[in-house]
């Protein structure tokens, strides 16, 4: 931490930015904000960006996870900007643990790394904005004011990721197929998007065309399927079969 806080105003002191008025134009208070980074030198430079920015007061500052979850207990802020990477306790733990015990402050993540790797299990534990520490200042205060509208503070590149990483087919392995297929009924599936009858699955499987019909009966209800053009798509969208796999009837 950057120094004793008792309070606010000392908050506010330990890190170096003096009480703000109402933001110029709209006569509402600015966004309290807490800045959380274990590294001294980029926490310290942060807050004195975040000083020059309107509609934004710092009220205090930590090292760690752990100085994040006592500092939002001690003085309620509006929003918490969050690195990742920490010791003892790390930013996606912090937020989880900040948004489950104090539901009205919101987190900003502000990190590095926009990998898959932080990105998402950040989102997942209840941060609601993430950008990364090359934003400009303009980024930081519309994402604090998107955050605390209701709306997601997320950086243009970080958008772009998250529409990417939806529009990929679900990774799901043989041995946890979706939606409680077992095992053969998700090789039944398999079959039919590759264009197979059932009569060839049963030739493939070595079982009769009847026990093929009952897996694919089972699989339909299971999936919530109503024809064979859906379960092609359902096994595409769950990244069961590759385009280059069907074969032609």
């Amino acid at each position: 931490m950057t120094g004793e806080m008792t309070g606010d105003e000392g908050a506010s002191k330990a890190a170096g930015v003096g009480p703000a008025g109402p933001v110029e134009g709209t006569g509402k208070p600015p966004a309290r904000v807490i800045v959380v980074d274990d590294q001294t030198v980029v926490r310290e430079g942060i807050v004195m960006l975040l000083g020059l920015l309107p509609g934004i007061e710092v009220v205090g500052a930590g090292a760690d996870g752990e100085e994040a979850v006592r500092l939002v207990g001690e003085l309620a802020p509006d929003v918490v900007l969050m690195d990742l990477r920490m010791p003892r306790c790390d930013g996606a733990e912090a937020t989880r643990r900040i948004r489950a015990e104090y539901p009205q402050t919101q987190v900003v993540v502000l990190t590095t790394y926009a990998d898959d790797d932080s990105l998402f299990p950040a989102l997942k534990a209840g941060a609601r904005g993430y950008l990364t520490k090359d934003a400009g200042g303009d980024e930081i205060v519309r994402a604090v004011e998107d955050v605390l509208s209701g709306d997601a503070g997320l950086s243009p590149r970080i958008q772009r990721r998250l529409l990417e990483r939806l529009s990929e087919p679900e990774e799901v392995s043989a041995a946890n197929p979706p939606d409680g297929l077992t095992a053969r009924e998700t090789e039944v599936l398999v079959l039919i998007a590759e264009g197979m009858s059932n009569h060839e699955i049963a030739r493939s499987l070595h079982v009769s065309t009847a026990t093929v019909k009952t897996h694919i009966n089972n699989l339909f209800a299971k999936a919530g399927l109503k024809d064979r053009a859906q379960a092609v798509r359902y096994a595409y969208r769950h990244g069961l079969i590759k385009l280059d796999r069907r074969s032609g009837t």
